[in-house]
């Protein structure tokens, strides 16, 4: 259970290990895209969150369940045309209050995307 360590990236500048972009320690990256793309996020939920709407995630587990798990599950309960469904093997459920709203799938991402093809 051990990498070789030439198959760690490296940063091309500084030659340090390159990490995962997690929201985990100071090291998070927020530039300008970044700050774009939640704008343009924020933007598309607030027009749509009264309307039609599928909130989809796509195995999301419960390390950080207040980016998107928790804001899906709150919106699908404040809108009673939206639809809350879960794709994940061993983690997908949703709250009692949104059963009826939701489609929990416990099954591997990649063969359901196959199944659908």
């Amino acid at each position: 259970m051990r990498i070789p360590t030439e198959l760690i990236p490296h940063c091309p500048v500084c030659g340090k290990p390159m990490t995962m972009n997690l929201r985990s320690d100071d090291k998070f990256v927020e530039d300008e895209g970044w700050h774009k793309a939640a704008e343009r996020y924020n933007s598309f939920i607030d027009e749509n969150k009264d309307k039609n709407i599928v909130y989809l995630e796509l195995g999301v587990g419960g390390n950080t369940p207040v980016i998107i798990k928790f804001p899906f599950w709150q919106l699908t309960a404040q809108n009673e045309n939206a639809a809350y469904i879960c794709v994940n093997l061993g983690e997908s459920y949703c709250p009692d209050e949104i059963a009826d709203q939701s489609i929990c799938v416990n099954a591997d991402i990649g063969k359901v995307i196959n199944d659908l093809n």
